[in-house]
């Protein structure tokens, strides 16, 4: 791992190393999991979408209790206890024969991981400056893409080999990723739990304004599937660009996570300023959706160029938008709660991907370029959505806007 690319020493680079430990793993149980599950567990697809909306519907149920259970007993040892047992659980597949048993086992990965996830959360802003968060999170998330990246490469081997010990072999070395994030959290520094009775296990449910920006952030991140479910099924049925262009719009996602994210973290430091970058973000993505649109029936040169410049414009948005997001999701949240509060913030996510893949099949697949004019203008609405909210939460909160000036 080059020491240049990582934070100075010290909480923040532990923070890194412990998440690039953590999404190696992750990253490669996520691109065979399926194919294990069809191809091993001799799941159908309709079992298999069974098991995943109902593992995905109690994380998300369960997402604000676990986020209080970090604040309660401390967010170190949730993500220490989190992980050591997700070490067991994810071995458990090795021995998983059937429906039910593949559904018990991948439910309480799934509340572990989240578990482990909300207490990594917390973890930062007790460990981190408020004016250095952005930027960790920015390191952690370039990091994030690269362990990802490794882990698919990774997968494809396993998926080529298409023998069961290769599948055991992922399995073993995903346990081993999740024991070894559990361990290293040993070397965190302790976070003293929330006093009882500081506040409710669901108090920021009556946080209004937390939740309007939940709700608007939780749109607007559903970019990130655009080019998952979207643009390879657009590429392949309304353009006339080569297949493997949705290939090349991935590898140009990932290439500017990785070189960008930390660049388009600056300046976002306090509320007003993340509030700004959330909208430029909205906007970079809603000019990548036309961009996007253009490339119906144009010439293979052209529809190409398009293609490009539509990636690299929706590249900019997400690191601008992501960037914006986390300073606002950790100054709005209550500062002995944030565990929970960051836990209720992903399940705007959660939900977002719950509709979005449908939605967004009907339509741009069915309405062309109009479904991307129609995309365009709702990421651009809620990017101008953005200022309002994060101010009027700022207000109710009492929390600074802006940095408070040096000197006097």
């Amino acid at each position: 791992m080059p020491t240049r690319l990582l934070p100075p020493p010290g909480p923040a680079r532990l923070l890194t190393v412990i998440t690039v430990v953590m999404s190696l793993g992750q990253g490669l149980w996520m691109a065979v999991n399926a194919i294990f599950a069809v191809t091993m567990v001799h799941l159908t697809p309709g079992q298999l979408g069974v098991s995943v909306g109902i593992s995905a519907a109690l994380v998300l149920l369960s997402s604000t209790p676990l986020g209080h259970l970090a604040d309660r007993v401390g967010p170190r040892t949730v993500q220490l206890w989190s992980f050591l047992a997700l070490a067991p659980l994810t071995a458990a597949l090795l021995f998983v024969g059937g429906f039910w048993g593949y559904l018990v086992a991948t439910s309480a990965q799934g509340l572990a991981y989240r578990a482990g996830n909300n207490a990594r959360k917390a973890m930062i802003v007790a460990l981190v400056p408020p004016g250095d968060r952005a930027r960790t999170m920015a390191g952690i998330r370039a990091w994030i893409n690269v362990s990802v990246a490794v882990g698919a490469c990774l997968s494809g081997l396993v998926i080529a080999w298409g023998t069961r010990v290769g599948f055991q072999g992922a399995i073993l070395f995903t346990a081993a990723a999740f024991l070894g994030t559990g361990l290293l959290t040993l070397k965190e520094a302790p976070v003293p739990p929330t006093p009882a009775g500081a506040i409710s296990a669901f108090g920021v449910l009556r946080d209004v304004p937390f939740l309007l920006f939940t709700a608007v952030d939780g749109l607007l991140i559903t970019h990130t599937l655009l080019l998952d479910v979207v643009l390879p099924l657009w590429v392949i049925h309304h353009t006339h660009a080569p297949r493997w262009m949705s290939a090349v719009i991935l590898l140009i996602n990932t290439g500017f996570v990785v070189a960008f994210q930390t660049r388009a973290s600056r300046g976002t430091d306090d509320l007003k300023s993340a509030a700004r970058a959330s909208m430029q973000g909205a906007g970079c993505v809603a000019a990548a959706c036309v961009v996007f649109g253009l490339s119906r029936g144009s010439a293979l040169a052209t529809a190409c160029a398009l293609l490009v410049v539509g990636a690299l414009l929706h590249a900019l948005g997400e690191i601008r938008q992501a960037a914006g997001s986390w300073t606002i999701a950790f100054d709005l949240a209550r500062d002995d709660a944030q565990g929970q509060y960051q836990g209720t913030y992903k399940m705007g996510g959660d939900i977002g991907k719950m509709f979005a893949p449908a939605l967004f099949a009907w339509l741009i697949l069915d309405h062309g370029g109009t479904g991307w004019i129609v995309l365009a203008v709702a990421y651009a609405l809620l990017g101008v959505a953005m200022p309002a909210v994060v101010s009027r939460g700022a207000r109710l909160k009492g929390a600074p806007q802006e940095p408070a000036a040096a000197g006097g």
